[in-house]
């Protein structure tokens, strides 16, 4: 594959729901470009872009994809996004890197849900995009119908650029709207053909939104405008130069129509980003750091290298596989880089392009392309490569949360130093995935966007590094405080031969704001100096395991007030035994209870569904505090609600909404259990200790 200067390379993310057809329309792409001699397919496993095997198994993509097509002089870097909402954060990283996209959409099926996913990522992002409507020649596929929703549901701006000849089984071919040329499938590929082949209607519906798609063009320009006003013909530069203007303004949204199966409409999308989505030199200025200054960076190839790495593939046998875009200058084999963020340097031992699974060898990369190179010591997604004399920094990508967290044990104890190799390496390939111990419940617990997410992992696990888990609901920390007041004393004493022990302290236990307050009024010396410390280290120890079910105490205060002594027998070990049965005594008489953890609740969700998200959060014991309308008609949900009801609320959300509703959650603060839901956490806790 040949080096492309930055003018003639397009980074295209290629999006849409999931089952729409993406990975077909990429060997469609491969196959159109002479790449390859017959198209894979997902049913035979055999597609260049779905190449793990979890892919393969399931039958749809989980990680992105860099797939390099050459056409007509330029090279378009197709970044296969996955359509299922848990692997968001592949299309988080792709359009971190690409200045386009193409929007899959699934003629039959219309505007689903990850249409309007994709769409509105890629608006908040003022991304360029295409719609590409698939498998038109399925049946009850009419095209005025899926237009008048993709308007509808996505924006008016959205315009056809095709009009399908033929439709339903008879689909065969369309007319392209600029040229107003007819081109039908002749079996193997769409070929130009004579106007009278050409349904008479077909032809008049594309001449009306050519004439339509003209005023578009001339708004782009006031010369224009004023050509267009005289009735003069535009010139086919001049048609071309308005279009790239209004797609890259995004005021124009071009959709083509085909099926990526046969082949039909693929050329023309690729013409389309080819003619009218940006280059890589087109894209917009990045906003770096260098040092405490924020300059822009302009995608140039005679400026310092510097690359941004959006993806980390995790191979068991080539180790790990660093995907990056060069953001100017460019990179050689054999160069010495700067890592920026790990603030160390290292040698680029390999330099390629990715085709899928394959790698194809390169000795440069030019500003604007995409690249990787493999065992590089220090890499991390979001890290900046740059020479050490110019160490810009790109910001970090902002992955959405995990939001749905499972508690992971090794099936055989034999693996539990494997796990946490394995899940450091998985980790790093997907950043939307954590590890995280609890030090309270000593669990380890993984967390991502959704249980297929978690799925894919424990899998990736057993088939990568050979560990088998077990997923469970994790256990919740709660806390023990008390609600009352209570005078007792702590005596011990032990006369056994040889020397005795004897502490004697008397104690206040009240509620407190703050977590633990030990405060001494002894007067007369009842209780010496030298064993206040004990009594307090004995009253710490304590805290860590109340009366209840064993959990912390908080919010307690103990007041020494008296005691007594031994000359002989008292021990700084004596009086921390007193202080310890004065606690347990004393918490078990303050009217002890159980708090649990509240958190504090983010529900993004279209308006259509605030009666469910409200009826649903009241089960959970929930409290709705107030809504706030966004600007994209939807409604921000302020909540508050109990970690036990919400452990499996990211699969309960997404099917209340279709997935269209999004949620973040963080902790806030401990409030009194209900008595009815105490006495089965202490039930439970007396069997685990049985036990």
């Amino acid at each position: 594959m040949k080096n492309y200067s930055t003018d003639k390379i397009r980074n295209i993310a290629l999006m849409g729901h999931g089952g729409c057809g993406k990975t077909t329309l990429v060997e469609a792409m491969l196959f159109n470009s002479h790449v390859l001699k017959r198209m894979g397919n997902i049913d035979d496993k055999n597609t260049i872009s779905d190449f793990d095997k979890e892919e393969k198994e399931r039958g749809f993509s989980i990680g992105t994809s860099v797939i390099p097509v050459e056409f007509d002089n330029t090279k378009l870097n197709i970044l296969d996004t996955p359509g299922y909402f848990d692997f968001v954060g592949e299309v988080y990283g792709a359009l971190r890197v690409a200045s386009g996209a193409i929007i899959c959409v699934d003629a039959p099926s219309g505007v689903e849900v990850g249409t309007e996913k994709a769409w509105e990522i890629a608006e908040e992002r003022s991304i360029p995009k295409v719609i590409f409507l698939n498998r038109m020649d399925k049946e009850n596929v009419k095209f005025d119908k899926v237009l008048a929703e993709l308007k509808l549901k996505l924006d008016k701006k959205v315009v056809p650029f095709a009009v399908p000849i033929g439709s339903e089984q008879n689909f065969r071919g369309y007319v392209d709207i600029i040229s107003l040329q007819g081109l039908l499938f002749n079996g193997t590929e769409c070929v130009e053909c004579d106007e009278s082949e050409v349904p008479e209607e077909a032809m008049e519906r594309a001449k009306v939104l050519r004439s339509s798609l003209m005023e578009s063009v001339a708004e782009t320009d006031e010369e224009m405008l004023e050509k267009f006003f005289a009735g003069e013909t535009f010139t086919d530069d001049e048609i071309r130069n308005g279009l790239k203007l209004a797609v890259n303004n995004g005021e124009l949204v071009p959709v083509v129509v085909g099926t990526s199966a046969k082949t039909i409409g693929v050329k023309e999308l690729m013409h389309i980003c080819v003619d009218y989505m940006p280059s890589a030199a087109d894209t917009k200025d990045f906003i770096v750091t260098k040092g405490d200054e924020e300059i822009a960076l302009k995608i140039d190839r005679e400026k310092p290298f510097a690359a941004f790495v959006f993806k980390t593939i995790v191979d068991p046998y080539v180790g790990k596989i660093s995907l990056f875009k060069v953001m100017s200058g460019s990179v050689k084999k054999d160069d010495e880089i700067f890592n920026v963020n790990k603030n160390e340097t290292e040698k680029i031992g390999s330099l390629f392009y990715m085709m899928g699974k394959e790698q194809i060898e390169t000795s440069e990369l030019f500003a604007g392309d995409i690249g990787a190179s493999a065992k590089l010591q220090f890499a991390e997604t979001g890290d900046t490569f740059t020479v050490k004399s110019n160490p810009l920094k790109f910001p970090p990508i902002n992955y959405p949360k995990p939001c749905l967290f499972l508690c992971v044990e090794p099936k055989s104890k034999d693996d539990e130093e494997k796990i946490g190799q394995a899940l450091t390496k998985l980790t790093a390939e997907d950043p939307t995935f954590i590890v995280e111990r609890n030090k309270e419940t000593k669990q380890l617990l993984i967390g991502g966007q959704g249980n297929m997410q978690l799925s894919v992992i424990t899998h990736k696990m057993k088939n990568m590094f050979n560990v088998e888990v077990e997923l469970s609901d994790p256990k919740i920390a709660y806390r023990e405080t008390i609600k009352g007041k209570a005078d007792v004393q702590g005596k011990h004493k032990k006369q056994s031969g040889g020397a005795g022990q004897y502490g004697d302290v008397h104690i206040i236990f009240e509620p407190s704001e703050e977590e633990f307050v030990f405060e001494e009024k002894i007067f007369g010396g009842s209780v010496p100096k030298q064993y206040i410390p004990a009594v307090e280290k004995g009253l710490r120890d304590c805290l860590n395991k109340g009366v209840l079910a064993g959990y912390p105490v908080v919010n307690v205060k103990a007041t020494l007030y008296d005691g007594s002594y031994h000359n002989v027998d008292s021990s700084e070990m004596a009086f921390k035994m007193a202080a310890t049965l004065a606690f347990r005594k004393g918490i078990k008489e303050a009217k002890p209870v159980l708090l649990e953890p509240i958190m504090s609740v983010k529900i993004m969700i279209p308006d259509e569904y605030m009666g469910d998200i409200m009826g649903d959060m009241n089960k959970r014991r929930g409290r709705i505090l107030g809504m706030e309308p966004q600007s994209n008609g939807k409604q921000l949900v302020l909540a508050e609600a109990p970690q036990a009801e919400m452990f499996k609320y990211a699969i309960d959300l997404k099917s209340m909404t279709q997935a269209r509703g999004r949620f973040e959650m963080d902790f806030l603060r401990y409030e009194e259990l209900p008595s009815n839901l105490a006495g089965k956490v202490i039930e439970e806790a007396e069997h685990e200790n049985e036990h």
